[in-house]
């Protein structure tokens, strides 16, 4: 029996095409006892404003030298602002109440002290709540990976008995197809090129923004303009816009 596998660092609050290769998955394996990297996805995203796009960003310190699972969120406030900043900008969207609940939870309900927990928690949320996803979610820390690299990678893959792995297009420039074969696991990079655009509430239009924009525009046909597009020529109540090339992501 085929076990497709994939797995990701979490990314605060990711755009679509992470979505993307979570639908494709038996098993979304989060990876986060590793590096933390700086300015990256892992505690920022882009949401869409008058003026074209901002970044949205949770304070976690600018120290290097840890995992992502380890990385503390430094102040509170954050969160009442980055609720303001939701409600702000997207409240005159068609389907911003349907988000409303879920963003208040997050935000003015809970309280988060690592980068992690909040980004897991956000993504098992949507992909199960607001895009109806059946995908089992792990944590790579449950199976104790050992190795560097690639060799750690496939660790995982072996552990969870993965016989096709999943990966985001740019690990093309590192990742060793021969030691997927030697593995006896299939290895597929994922495309994020042809996603259709969605009547967003400000132009220019950007595909790159957090999926908070499609769920908050797009609403119960957001799932069409993630993967469902592949087999339905349109939902079924589309607005026509013009389809934008997706900027390259994890």
């Amino acid at each position: 029996m085929t076990c497709t596998v994939a797995v990701l660092q979490s990314n605060y609050l990711p755009w679509k095409g992470y979505f993307d290769i979570i639908h494709d998955a038996d098993l979304f394996i989060f990876y986060d006892d590793v590096q933390y990297t700086k300015n990256d996805w892992r505690n920022r995203n882009k949401g869409k404003v008058p003026a074209g796009t901002a970044w949205i960003t949770v304070p976690v310190g600018t120290g290097l030298d840890r995992r992502i699972c380890a990385v503390g969120i430094r102040a509170q406030r954050w969160q009442v602002k980055h609720w303001k900043t939701f409600r702000q900008y997207y409240s005159g969207s068609p389907y911003y109440p349907d988000c409303a609940e879920f963003l208040r939870e997050l935000y003015l309900e809970r309280r988060w002290n690592l980068l992690s927990e909040l980004n897991q928690h956000a993504i098992r949320t949507i992909a199960r709540d607001f895009l109806g996803l059946k995908t089992r979610f792990a944590d790579s820390r449950s199976y104790a990976p050992k190795g560097r690299r690639l060799a750690r990678l496939l660790d995982v893959l072996r552990a969870v008995g993965a016989s096709r792995y999943i990966s985001g297009p740019s690990a093309r420039t590192y990742v060793d197809p021969e030691a997927f074969g030697a593995a006896g696991i299939e290895l597929e990079f994922k495309s994020y090129d042809g996603y259709p655009s969605y009547a967003q509430q400000y132009l220019p239009f950007d595909h790159s923004v957090t999926i908070v924009d499609l769920l908050c525009n797009a609403g119960p046909a957001a799932a069409f303009y993630i993967w469902g597009w592949r087999q339905h020529p349109e939902p079924l109540s589309a607005s026509a816009t013009p389809q934008v090339r997706a900027e390259p992501h994890d």
